[in-house]
Parts: structure tokens; sequence; C-alpha cells
């Protein structure tokens, strides 16, 4: 049966409150076929998150309504190993207070530090290096990214393929664990890599439909725009951080956006995902969005990726056609249409002078 975990924004409760009506779930759950496994309370921000096995997601919702009537603001489908890499456990925690008349009370915040380590494609890297020593390269980087995070208390969430995830329930940690991975990584003379990190925080259940998407997705755009000499931070890990000592020893090494320039950024990504396709899409198109001028939008947008706004549009656009080549073997001139390129020729030249590879050289990798 699938499992769901849903979001609940409570004001003004206590965790004995919570605590009572998780127990009236449990209480109401045969009704609905639904087993409620655990919860997640965080009196500081207002929030619950439940985590509950049932046949659907309305199933959750009805639950609910009958037993306390606290609707979910959001619900998403997760899997128990990914629940337990973010959050450390899908059952109650093991010192919960219980009470005389068996009521289990605890708080336990449901927000989490994510640091995200990206690398060079491997299959670019292959092409560039060869199989042996691209392999070396990761090897070496899973490794010094894995023994870091196990030092520094953090708990491996997930495995792209172009780097790795982790979980931290202290932004400290996770600042401690970036730092000492980056020297680590750069002792080892692996420029090839490109090795890139950026540490985000947020609950696991926001806008985006997978668990901690939306953190993992902005720390993802602040890779996209970072080097390997710099840390990338979000505004609200770098808020928990600013007081320590160590934070501020080590700024020359951070990078981290103002509120502001963080909003224009999402917006920014945003737009692209919905828009990049159509091939006319350009700065125009931007500026009706932003409500901005056209001066204005390319020296935001410079100033945040380093790259004039076409630069930037085309290099977004080659990235999303290499990840559609990787999903299916398309042919060059579906990728070509659906990426945005007026052309295949077009697409094939800039896709060359980007990656130094044809399409089809870079396919036939993959597959």
């Amino acid at each position: 049966m699938p499992i769901y975990l849903d979001a609940h924004s409570l004001p003004s409760v206590t965790a004995k409150d919570v605590a009572e009506a998780h127990q009236s779930d449990l209480l109401h759950q045969p009704e609905f076929d639904c087993k409620c496994l655990t919860y997640w309370f965080d009196p500081s921000r207002n929030s619950a998150f439940c985590l509950i096995e049932a046949p659907d997601m309305d199933a959750v919702t009805k639950l609910h309504e009958k037993s306390h009537g606290l609707i979910p603001n959001k619900i998403i489908e997760v899997s128990s190993s990914a629940v337990e890499s973010f959050l450390g456990r899908i059952h109650d925690p093991d010192d919960a207070a219980v009470f005389s008349n068996g009521l289990k009370v605890f708080s336990d915040p449901s927000f989490r530090v994510l640091m995200i380590t990206q690398i060079n494609d491997p299959i670019l890297l292959q092409h560039q290096l060869g199989v042996e020593k691209t392999n070396e390269l990761i090897s070496l980087h899973n490794a010094i990214v894995r023994k870091n995070i196990a030092v520094h208390g953090g708990s491996e969430a997930e495995h792209s393929g172009y780097g790795l995830i982790a979980s931290f329930t202290s932004a400290y940690q996770a600042l401690n664990c970036a730092l000492t991975m980056q020297k680590d990584v750069q002792a080892q003379e692996t420029d090839a890599l490109e090795f890139r990190i950026s540490i985000s925080g947020g609950e696991p259940v926001e806008s985006n439909s997978k668990l901690f998407g939306d953190s993992i997705q902005f720390a993802s755009h602040l890779c996209a725009i970072t080097d390997h000499h710099h840390i990338a931070l979000s505004s609200n890990v770098k808020e928990l951080l600013v007081s320590y000592e160590h934070y501020q020893k080590n700024r020359h090494n951070l990078m981290n956006l103002a509120p502001p320039e963080e909003k224009f950024l999402k917006s920014l990504f945003s737009i692209l995902e919905k828009q990049s396709q159509l091939s006319e899409f350009g700065i125009k198109d931007y500026c009706h969005f932003f409500a901005m001028s056209q001066s204005q939008v390319y020296r935001k947008i410079i100033k945040l990726t380093g790259l004039s706004f076409n630069t930037f549009l085309m290099e977004y656009r080659l990235q999303q056609a290499k990840e559609r080549m990787k999903k299916q073997c398309y042919s060059i001139s579906q990728i070509t249409f659906d990426s945005g390129f007026t052309s295949p020729s077009y697409f094939t030249k800039c896709f060359k002078r980007k990656f130094g590879l044809l399409p089809k050289a870079y396919i036939d990798l993959v597959h």
C-alpha cells in the first residue's frame, strides 16, 4: 500500500494537542484502511507532518476530517526509505514521553538542512578522460563525500549520478562538512569533476510534489550558478549560521544571495522550466513575466549567473536536451524541437561547441 506524507499548518497548538490528534487518527484509522505510522511537529514553525500508509490521498484526507477536522494543506506520496534517509525515522521516536493514559507526546521538527554536491556529467567525462579515469574520479568523489557526511553527523539521502545529497539536522554540521569536503576534493587535483556544493534548508512538504523537493530544487539552482571555489548557501541557512565564528572566518569561501535575489533566481528557473521549449521564447517574454525593462533583466541575470541572457538560455536548453537523451533514445529532430531549438543543424552546432562531441555520439555513449 502507498505511503503518504501530509503537511498541516497548526498555529497556537502544543505538542500535547498534536499527540491527541494523532491518537484520534489511530482510533479511526481502520475505518479508512489506513495505518498512521508517525508524525513530526515543530512548534516554532507551527507545522506538523503525518506519515500514513493509505489506499490513496483521499483516504488520508477523510481520516483526518473524521478524527479531528484538521485537513492537510498538501499530501505527497513518498517511499519509506526516502523518509528514513531524510528525516531519520518512520516510526515514533524511542525517547517520546508516555503519559499515564498512554498518550505519547513529542516535539520533533522536520526542518532539514540539505547539502548537495554536483560534478560534471559522467558521460562527458568518459568522452574526455576515458572510462577508467572517469570511474576513478567518481569513486574518489563519492568516498570523500560519504566519509565527511558520516563524520559530521549527516545522512546520505539520495544519489542522482551527478553527485550526492545529504540531510542534516544542524546547519553548523552541514557547513563544517562542506568546508572539509571541499578541501579534501581540491587536494586530490580533481578539477575535471567541476565539483560544486550548495546548502539549502526547508520542510519535507512544500509546493513541490517530491519529498524536500523545494529545497533540493533550489540547492540545484544554486549549484548551477556557483563554482568549485565557493559553497553556495540559501538565505535561510545563512541566518542559522551567521552568529557562528566558524561561518565568519570562512565567508570568503561562501556564496549567498539576498532574499530578493533568491526570489528572482527561483522565478528565473521556474519560467525556464515552463517556457524554454518554445523556440520563440526570449528576453521580451522574461520582461513581461518580471514586469521589468530589458536592461534590468539583463543586469540581474548577468549578476546572478555571470552569463548574458542568450547564453544562459542556450546553456539551459542544451542541459535539457542532454536530460532528454538520457531518458529515452529520441531522434535528434525531436530533441531539437522539444528543447526549443529551431533546427537540427543549429542544435548540433551548439551542442558540439558546448560539449565537444556531436549529439549522436552522446546518445551512443548513454545507450
